[in-house]
């Protein structure tokens, strides 16, 4: 089995109400969304990670008040010629604000599209865990910086 480490960092934006999300293919084509955010290039600190994927992803600039916390998970998956991937991934969850920039899609990304939810209206979105996870630390921010089960 091989094993597979991947970091990634996520920013939080929250404003009158409204959470910022992205959306993505998703398995089976079907879309779902995320937060904005995603993997760490080699030698770029998460911080830095998660202001880039937010422009990229939303075409805002945003900047980061705070680690909310991190979210570890782990799955396997099948691999090329019958040998299975252990994938760890692990993620940093920031808090942040728009400072400027304007709202439009990740053009050739991971993303088509970037638009504000209303908070209430999140659970009924087709969208990834981590999403949930994340509001959680962001309205509970429990000292340990992990999630509530």
């Amino acid at each position: 089995m091989r094993e597979k480490l991947r970091v990634a960092a996520y920013a939080v934006c929250v404003r009158d109400g409204m959470l910022l999300l992205a959306r993505s293919p998703g398995p089976g084509g079907v879309p779902e969304w995320v937060l904005p955010g995603g993997g760490m290039e080699h030698g770029e600190d998460p911080h830095d990670t998660a202001v880039r994927e937010v422009a990229e992803e939303t075409g805002y600039r945003v900047e980061l008040s705070g680690l909310l916390g991190v979210d570890s998970s782990r799955h396997t998956f099948p691999g090329r010629f019958g040998r299975r991937v252990d994938q760890h991934g692990v993620r940093l969850v920031y808090e942040g604000r728009v400072v400027g920039g304007d709202l439009r899609p990740e053009v050739g990304g991971s993303t088509d599209l970037a638009a504000w939810h209303a908070l209430a209206a999140v659970p009924g979105l087709t969208r990834v865990p981590l999403v949930d996870t994340a509001l959680r630390l962001w309205r509970e921010r429990p000292p340990s910086g992990r999630p509530t089960p």
